[in-house]
């Protein structure tokens, strides 16, 4: 049994202003998606600009933050929003969604279409492979805040929260890193090395985020607020990640009905 490592959630402090944890794996995600796109323009020739690359990480940063808060506050704590309408700003505690920010970033893609004359399939091909590894940071972050817990185990690795109770229980957000981000990063980052069919590349990335998720779910303690939402063991994170699964599978359908054309990475 292992004992959490309490982390102080403030990273520094520069005059009056607290930097978070949180935010700064946020700002860490961001960065890394920047590099490796960069990295991808400059390996594969892919017809992008580094002007194009910046421009995209910026409207997806903007809609991850936006979507990600909004659609926790809407999915998750509705009734807390109602309450404290202004605790929408205070990111920095914690709360975000990836569902929420996943619309966030599709609006944001369309905005950058529209702006730049391209199309959506061709830009979430693109930026799918970056994606996990800002989950990857967004979940340390969940770890740091010790957020997000999951339910009591027997395991060896079985994690006691003290802030929680003196119960032993899996240390979810880990979970949630490892599946989400670093291996599903590897499979993506991997699968798009090699030219593939227009949104075959989304279809990995959505089908293993959608996997993912609902695997990690039954491990993960459903948030207070809501509990089991149907039957007993369905979460809300589930069934949001459901229609993810569902759209990866339609991507995959796409892909191989236009198998003959190859997306331009």
């Amino acid at each position: 049994m292992l004992n959490y490592p309490h982390i102080n959630n403030v990273a520094l402090h520069i005059g009056p202003f607290a930097i978070h944890w949180y935010g700064l794996m946020y700002l860490i995600g961001f960065l890394s998606a920047w590099a490796l796109a960069s990295y991808r323009i400059r390996k594969h020739k892919t017809g992008w600009s580094a002007v194009e690359v910046s421009d995209l990480i910026f409207y997806t940063a903007i809609g991850v933050i936006i979507g990600g808060r909004l659609g926790y506050m809407l999915f998750y704590d509705f009734s807390g929003w109602i309450a404290e309408p202004l605790s929408v700003f205070k990111i920095w505690q914690g709360g975000m969604s990836f569902h929420g920010g996943f619309i966030g970033v599709f609006l944001a893609i369309c905005w950058f279409c529209y702006c730049k004359q391209k199309t959506i399939i061709e830009v979430s091909d693109f930026i799918s492979p970056l994606v996990p590894i800002g989950l990857a940071a967004g979940r340390l972050g969940n770890f740091i805040n010790g957020e997000l817990w999951g339910r009591p185990t027997h395991l060896p690795w079985g994690m006691v929260f003290p802030h929680v109770d003196p119960y032993a229980r899996h240390p979810s957000q880990l979970y949630e890193f490892l599946l989400e981000g670093v291996i599903l990063f590897m499979i993506v980052w991997v699968y798009s090395a090699k030219r593939r069919s227009p949104a075959a590349v989304t279809g990995v990335f959505l089908t293993g985020y959608g996997l993912a998720r609902i695997v990690c779910e039954f491990f993960r303690e459903p948030d207070l607020q809501l509990g089991f939402i149907a039957w007993g063991w369905v979460t809300i994170g589930q069934l949001l990640s459901l229609p993810v699964l569902v759209l990866g599978i339609i991507c995959f359908i796409y892909a191989y009905n236009h198998r003959e054309n190859r997306s331009q990475r």
